[in-house]
């Protein structure tokens, strides 16, 4: 538990880090504010582009020295920073993003079915649970180590002062911005390549993708040739592509939510912050009521409804009000991850590392539904663009009580 805590903790850290590439990176490399989003599309569609890689992988190699395969992809996308920031090319910088968000797919496949099997089956949704506090802790710091390196506040001031200074000096300005990314992605490097080798040597047990059979196990592997052949798989992965959607949609449209309602950026800045609190709040719920008081299913069905709500009382309310139902979102969204992933590995057997790397395809949705939102939010205005927010709770709260039975078929012992 420890060992994969460490890993949900460089998944939180890594991905938080992107909410200040984006301003940095836009300064350091003069983007245009499009171009500038690009880094949570490199981020992200990495997901959906080595997923399959990443199974086979899983399959060649095992799901131990799997995870070390992909921290030391990882160091090498890290590493990509430094050339990139010494010729400040936009480009090395969304490939070392890409590769990033590529090794991170392979530690997301190998890692949250390993920690949903190493242990009975009926209690994954408050391990994951556990998983997401250590992910989200390392989002809230993530942003103060890096800021430590970062001077925003100067990065800043050089956009201002661009237009008044000479070719030379313009140049010295944006590349002294530039450089300030290599030492603390230097440290990443180090840290990355100290953990896969601290996994490569940790005795592990492997798992084999043989889960713990239960009075309601379902056999429903038998005549299957891939994972693809699963409907509960499939929609599951359609589920987690609409949840990461929503999940990234809460975070990151917040400040710039509070800025449209007239909040200064001072203040806005913060909001995320409620956000992942609010999503804390929801997996120490679910340490404490899984399953001893409510089951995955219906973690999964109230987290859906509470989303449902929550969208309502952005939409159908206005002001600070409004932004509190979008912190709100991070409670809805908590266990719905943690949740999905039993549900949609039940009964897969031998193909648990190939399910897994479809529903990691999933989490490119982060990189589809915040777009979408900017577009309607260009349309109908920032408010009513979180109505792109219910299909989305809809189909999770589908999934939860008709979709994870699909294609299942139940036995008798």
């Amino acid at each position: 538990m420890i060992i994969i805590g460490a890993l949900f903790f460089i998944f939180g850290f890594i991905t938080w880090l992107n909410s200040l590439l984006i301003p940095y990176l836009k300064i350091a490399c003069e983007l245009s504010e499009f171009q500038a989003y690009l880094v949570t599309t490199a981020f992200y569609i990495a997901y959906l582009v080595m997923a399959p890689v990443s199974t086979w992988v899983l399959n060649k190699f095992g799901f131990k020295r799997g995870m070390s395969i992909a921290l030391a992809i990882m160091a090498f996308g890290a590493l990509l920073f430094i050339p990139a920031a010494y010729t400040r090319i936009y480009i090395i910088f969304l490939l070392g993003l890409f590769i990033i968000g590529g090794g991170l797919a392979i530690l997301q496949t190998a890692s949250n079915p390993y920690i949903t099997i190493l242990g009975p089956v009926e209690t994954a949704a408050k391990r994951i649970s556990i998983m997401g506090i250590c992910n989200k802790l390392a989002g809230a710091v993530a942003p103060i180590i890096l800021g430590l390196f970062l001077n925003l506040e100067a990065a800043d001031n050089v956009s201002k002062q661009l237009e008044t200074l000479s070719e030379a000096e313009r140049e010295s300005a944006l590349s002294e911005v530039a450089l300030q990314v290599v030492n603390p992605y230097i440290g990443i490097v180090v840290a990355l390549l100290i953990l896969a080798f601290w996994i490569a040597k940790v005795r592990l047990p492997e798992v084999q993708g043989v889960e713990e059979e239960s009075e309601d196990h379902h056999v429903i592997s038998e005549g299957k040739k891939s994972a693809w052949g699963f409907p509960h798989v499939v929609l599951g992965f359609v589920t987690l592509f609409l949840y990461v959607g929503v999940e990234v949609l809460a975070g990151d449209t917040i400040i710039s939510y509070g800025s449209s309602i007239g909040v200064p950026l001072s203040e806005a800045k913060f909001f995320t912050g409620m956000t992942m609190i609010s999503m804390v709040i929801g997996y120490i719920i679910g340490i404490i009521a899984i399953p001893k008081f409510i089951n995955q299913e219906t973690a999964l069905k109230l987290c859906a409804i509470a989303g449902i709500l929550f969208t309502f009382g952005i939409v159908f309310t206005s002001g600070m009000t409004s932004l509190y139902f979008v912190a709100l979102l991070g409670l809805a969204n908590s266990l719905i991850w943690p949740a999905i992933w039993p549900l949609a590995l039940k009964g897969v057997g031998k193909f648990t590392s190939a399910a897994s790397g479809i529903l990691v395809m999933g989490i490119a949705g982060g990189a589809v539904i915040p777009p979408l939102y900017g577009q309607l939010a260009h349309a109908v205005g920032a408010h009513q663009a979180y109505w792109i927010a219910l299909p989305c709770y809809l189909f999770i709260l589908f999934y939860a009580t008709i979709g994870h039975k699909a294609g299942k078929k139940r036995i008798a012992n």
